[in-house]
């Protein structure tokens, strides 16, 4: 299947097909969770099918072909790629998610000062990029 430049094309799979297995293996993982965040509201939905369909882009063009296909699964990644944003309760879980988990961390088993702040650069960085993410409309 060629390639185009649209942001919906899959990416060039990696030469190693060790990286392959394991990419493909977590964007089946990434899908099973992100299929599960629809009915458990702490899983986030949005952003473990975006990991998948990162995965599947590198690791299996028919799976990640099957993902933006999907009439349920679909709209939610091809929204995210197509610069439409993300729905409003995926951000929000999102954000505490990650500060949770970033915080127990540093709390609980990082006794390292400098790893610690790294943790907290990380988890503002990526809450700053979340923020800017355009919002999309869950009607």
């Amino acid at each position: 299947m060629p390639l185009d430049n649209s942001p919906n094309s899959p990416a060039p799979s990696p030469a190693s097909p060790l990286l392959r297995a394991l990419l493909f293996a977590v964007g089946v993982l990434s899908t099973a969770l992100g299929v599960l965040g629809i009915f458990l509201p702490l899983l986030p939905t949005v952003p473990l099918l975006l990991l998948a369909a990162a995965c599947f882009a590198r690791s299996s063009p028919r799976c990640y072909t099957w993902l933006l296909d999907h009439p349920r699964l679909g709209p939610l990644v091809s929204d995210y790629l197509d610069g439409n944003g993300i729905p409003l309760r995926a951000k929000v879980w999102a954000i505490l998610l990650l500060w949770t988990s970033i915080s127990l961390s540093t709390l609980l088993l990082v006794p390292i000062l400098p790893v610690k702040l790294t943790l907290f650069a990380v988890a503002i960085g990526v809450t700053v990029y979340l923020l800017r993410l355009p919002t999309r409309n869950e009607g």
